[in-house]
C-alpha cells in the first residue's frame, strides 16, 4: 500500500466525490480515476461503491478512516525524518521537471550544481499534475515546469513559491519533406492527450487560432515530447514542440519550421516548491538557481546542443 494511495483514499473521504479529491490532489479527473483504478487493481478489492452518483467510498473503507489517517499521518513524519537525516548526511537535491524539461533545462541545474562542489543531484521526469504531486508529497525538493497565459496552467496556490527561469515557445515543425502538404485544407498531425499540460494550451490557446479552413487529422497522440520530436523527423506528421527541444534538428534540418503557417504560443519556465520553512542548503540551492539571468537557461543550453 503506497503512501500517495493512502492519501487519495483520504481526498475522497475528505471532499465527497472524485471530481473534488481530484482537484485537492491536484490532478485532472480522468488522471485521479485511472489512479482509482490502480489502486483497487492492485489491492484485488473493490474501495469506491460506482452505483452512487458522485462516486463514493465503499462503506467499509469509510469505517478504516481513523487507522488510515494514522496511518498516513506516521508515514509522512517517517519519510521526513528518513529524508532530513539523508540531506544531513549528504548534500543532494531531488527535482522533478516536465519531460522536455527533464532533457532541456535539467542538464543545467546538474552542471551547475555538481561542477565545483560534491551535491547529489536526483532528477524525475513527469507531466505537470504528477511534477506538483511529488512536490505535495514532499518526494522532491523543487519542481521545474512551464506556464502558458490564458489559464491553461494551474493556479499555484499559497502553498506554493515560483521563480522564472526564463522562456520557450510552443512551435509547429515538421519535417522537411512534409512541408508541401500544408498548404492543403487537411494537414496529418502529432497531437497530445487532452488531459496532459501542453495537450491543454494546444486546444485552449493555439487550436483556436488555426486558419478556419485547416483540419488537423491526428497520426499519432503521445504525451512525451522526445517520442513526438521522433515522430516528426520520420515524417508522421506536424507537431507543436518547444523551441528548446527542437533547437538543433531545425539547424541541422532535419525538421523545419511552419509558423508562417500555423500558429504558436508562448511559454514561460517556472521552479516551484512549497512555501514553508526549508533547510539552509535547499534554500541556498534556490536562490542560487533563481539568481541566474533568464537567458542562462535556455540559450546556453541551445547553445551547447549545436556544438
Amino acid at each position: 500500500m503506497r503512501l500517495e494511495w493512502i492519501d487519495d483514499i483520504l481526498a475522497v473521504l475528505d471532499s465527497g466525490s472524485l471530481t473534488r479529491a481530484a482537484e485537492k490532489r491536484l490532478l485532472t479527473q480522468s488522471a485521479f480515476t485511472r489512479r482509482v483504478r490502480l489502486i483497487e487493481g492492485s489491492i484485488g478489492a473493490t474501495l469506491f461503491d460506482r452505483r452512487r452518483k458522485p462516486v463514493s467510498l465503499m462503506p467499509g473503507v469509510q469505517a478504516l478512516e481513523p487507522e488510515l489517517r494514522e496511518l498516513s499521518a506516521r508515514l509522512h513524519k517517517l519519510r521526513h525524518s528518513l529524508k532530513t537525516e539523508s540531506d544531513q548526511a549528504s548534500q543532494s537535491l531531488s527535482l522533478v521537471c516536465q519531460h522536455a524539461l527533464t532533457t532541456t533545462v535539467s542538464p543545467k541545474v546538474v552542471r551547475m550544481l555538481t561542477e565545483n562542489s560534491d551535491i547529489s543531484v536526483q532528477v524525475r521526469s513527469g507531466n505537470q499534475d504528477e511534477c506538483l504531486l511529488q512536490l505535495i508529497s514532499k518526494e522532491v525538493d523543487f519542481a521545474i515546469m512551464y506556464a502558458a497565459s490564458g489559464g491553461v496552467v494551474q493556479n499555484l496556490e499559497s502553498a506554493f513559491e515560483a521563480k522564472t527561469l526564463g522562456a520557450d515557445t510552443l512551435i509547429p515543425v515538421c519535417a522537411p519533406a512534409m512541408r508541401g502538404e500544408l498548404d492543403g485544407k487537411t494537414i496529418p498531425a502529432i497531437v497530445y492527450p487532452p488531459d496532459v499540460f501542453l495537450g491543454q494550451v494546444f486546444s485552449q490557446l493555439i487550436a483556436l487560432r488555426l486558419p478556419d479552413e485547416t483540419r488537423l487529422v491526428a497520426k499519432a497522440e503521445t504525451a512525451l515530447t522526445l517520442a513526438m520530436l521522433h515522430y516528426a523527423v520520420k515524417e508522421i506528421g506536424v507537431a507543436w514542440l518547444p523551441y528548446s527541444l527542437v533547437a538543433t534538428p531545425l539547424a541541422q534540418g532535419q525538421l523545419v519550421s511552419v509558423e508562417d503557417a500555423l500558429p504558436a504560443q508562448a511559454l514561460t519556465i517556472r521552479m516551484v516548491r512549497l512555501a514553508e520553512a526549508k533547510p539552509e542548503f535547499s534554500e541556498q540551492i534556490w536562490q542560487r538557481l533563481a539568481g541566474q539571468s533568464q537567458s542562462f537557461w535556455l540559450s546556453q543550453n541551445q547553445n551547447e546542443e549545436a556544438t
